[in-house]
């Protein structure tokens, strides 16, 4: 048999994988023998070779073929689609394309394709979108992603921004090495960090969620998913009702000052605006505390566990982290404001182990030691066009032509 590691490599979003080939076609997918928790969604590649719902070849909507655009629209989503060759619809893009730009101008080109595709950045489907359309004067582009657009529209205005906050976050061995307690807003799920934007050679999560665990460190889910974190850490669950996070949070914070627990001197030092949040927490600007108890109400965690939850935190060196699904909620932002409050309260940021970090398990590479470097891409050119629209906004771009947005 031949040795594995002669086999040849192939990077997915998945992980990386040894690829037996026979007749240009792939048998049968390897984990890499440097990958210690290697994901078993990569071979399911070999399933969906022939499978059902690949499309082979350009297919197009039977009444827009046969009447041209804008035709019996009635029957989207009802009606089969053609097969046509890839002259045809070289021929048809192209034309539509030229209609629409020449009617209505560029602007009213949306530049899609949004989503993962191929790891690789060459075959990475909206850079070869997106130049095409720049060479013939531009589209309406997105901002944001559907990841955390929430927090990218927001956090800036906190912390200065987010993708530095995201991509270097405190690492898991810094978490190992220093923190007593973390807290799990969203949980760390492992489900998640199977994937990475691009491929890795090595998953990482489970075995510095378990390390950590090893290390002495109390873990807390709070999650209406108990699996949300392994099993094996025995951590402590906290069933908050789904999208009260904030609350909690806010209920945390509550505690935190009136009993005196939070850093007068951090505070003092390097935020700004904590005297303007201090009379909504306390009521003073509209009647309502927000206490521990006025937080149970709302998040169904019991106040007294509340309330034990935040002098934990502030005897402990604490990592407060923030799952992304939290932003992709009803006003997602708060929990994510929310959590930096509470942190900075604690004091510990830019402590070892302690402050805030955003996802960890999200992804593969949250809290990983490799330095992020800077990848290859193709170069796109200018897009002519100004306009754009928020990424989760394609819906109304389309339900609601002609109007505008906030």
């Amino acid at each position: 048999m031949t040795d594995l590691t002669d086999l040849p490599l192939t990077s997915t979003h998945w992980g990386t994988y040894r690829a037996r080939v026979s007749n240009g076609r792939v048998q049968e997918l390897y984990g890499f023998e440097q990958d210690k928790d290697p994901s078993p969604i990569g071979p399911g590649v070999i399933d969906v070779q022939d499978g059902p719902t690949r499309i082979a070849a350009p297919m197009i909507r039977k009444s827009w073929l046969d009447h041209g655009p804008g035709a019996a629209t009635e029957n989207r989503g009802a009606e089969p689609f053609v097969e046509v060759s890839w002259e045809e619809a070289e021929r048809l893009v192209g034309d539509e394309l030229n209609r629409v730009r020449h009617a209505f101008g560029n602007n009213a080109i949306y530049a899609g394709s949004y989503g993962w595709s191929s790891a690789g950045r060459f075959h990475h489907a909206q850079s070869h979108l997106r130049r095409f359309l720049n060479c013939i004067g531009g589209f309406t582009s997105s901002v944001f992603t559907y990841s955390f657009a929430a927090a990218e529209a927001m956090v800036p205005h906190i912390l200065g921004s987010y993708r530095a906050y995201l991509d270097t976050c405190t690492s898991w061995d810094s978490i190992i090495e220093n923190t007593g307690l973390f807290v799990a807003f969203g949980g760390v799920p492992l489900k998640n960090g199977q994937i990475a934007q691009g491929g890795t050679g090595h998953h990482i999560q489970r075995e510095n969620v378990i390390a950590a665990k090893e290390a002495g460190i109390e873990f807390v889910n709070i999650s209406p998913l108990r699996s949300d974190v392994l099993e094996s850490v025995n951590g402590e669950w906290l069933a908050a009702r789904p999208n009260t996070d904030a609350a909690l949070l806010i209920g945390i914070a509550h505690t935190l000052y009136s009993e005196g627990l939070h850093d007068e001197a951090f505070l003092e030092r390097y935020t700004h605006g904590f005297e303007k949040f201090v009379p909504y927490l306390t009521g003073q600007s509209d009647g309502v505390a927000k206490t521990a108890d006025w937080a149970a109400k709302i998040c169904e965690v019991p106040a007294d566990t509340i309330r034990d939850l935040a002098r934990r935190m502030a005897a402990k060196r604490t990592m407060i982290s923030v799952s992304w699904s939290l932003t992709r909620q009803d006003h997602g932002e708060q929990a994510f404001w929310a959590a930096i409050t509470v942190a900075c309260m604690l004091g510990q940021i830019g402590l070892p182990g302690g402050g805030f970090g955003f996802g960890y398990s999200a992804v593969n590479n949250i809290g990983g030691r490799s330095p992020r470097l800077p990848g290859a891409a193709l170069p796109q050119g200018t897009n002519q066009v100004k306009d754009i629209i928020p990424v989760a906004r394609i819906s109304d771009l389309l339900l609601k032509p002609g109007e505008t947005f906030e």
